[in-house]
């Protein structure tokens, strides 16, 4: 069939398939495969099958975060406007972004860093289950990781997705230092549209297929 005549549905799934051919039958852990081919389905790179890290049990913690209704706090409105929503309201959790709120804007000021550092800062308020999101902001890891050993904040996970070439890979590093469960993308490359990417693959195994037990 002509891929002009086919369902976006249909296209997704024919999608896939074309992952898992070229995969080789290379297979992943039964709660990862999703993240990893949702990625290469959103960025068409394979190098993320060698470059995504999960650690501490990342994708069982979040599927266990996001059925108690957590919270998913991204470090860009892009990630936050690439995350379903649908998805998100059946689950009972939200998403949210601080980079455009005035009091973020004015404490980042005040304090001569980046909204990314007082977005994490704010995030210390959020209760219940809290999952962080970070595509863009190498900054916003590594305060993370210092709230983190400081006790302010405990994710029931992170991912760790910044892409560019400062401080990036250092960021990465020091999340991977830390025992939190993340998922993360190895070395320059990410972005908002990976963080998405996963959030969105975490949520669909629970909401499309009723999720593993």
């Amino acid at each position: 069939m002509d891929s002009k005549e086919m369902a976006p549905g249909d296209i997704e799934r024919r999608s896939f398939e074309i992952i898992t051919e070229e995969l080789g039958g290379r297979t992943f852990p039964p709660l990862e495969e999703p993240v990893v081919k949702r990625v290469i389905h959103t960025t068409a790179d394979f190098s993320y099958a060698d470059s995504l890290v999960f650690t501490h049990d990342a994708a069982h913690c979040a599927l266990d975060a996001l059925r108690a209704g957590a919270t998913v706090l991204t470090d860009t409105n892009m990630a936050l406007a690439g995350i379903s929503k649908p998805a998100l309201e059946k689950l009972g959790c939200k998403a949210v972004c601080f980079m455009a709120a005035p009091d973020v804007a004015a404490a980042a000021r005040a304090a001569g860093t980046t909204r990314a550092v007082a977005s994490m800062d704010k995030a210390c308020g959020i209760e219940g289950p809290l999952i962080v999101a970070v595509g863009n902001a190498p900054t916003a890891l590594l305060r993370l990781a210092e709230l983190m050993d400081a006790g302010k904040i405990a994710p029931a996970l992170v991912v760790g997705v910044p892409v560019g070439f400062v401080n990036v890979v250092e960021a990465k590093e020091e999340l991977l230092a830390r025992r939190v469960p993340a998922i993360v993308a190895r070395g320059r490359k990410g972005g908002s549209t990976v963080a998405a990417a996963i959030m969105n693959a975490l949520l669909y195994q629970i909401t499309r297929t009723g999720g593993p037990k």
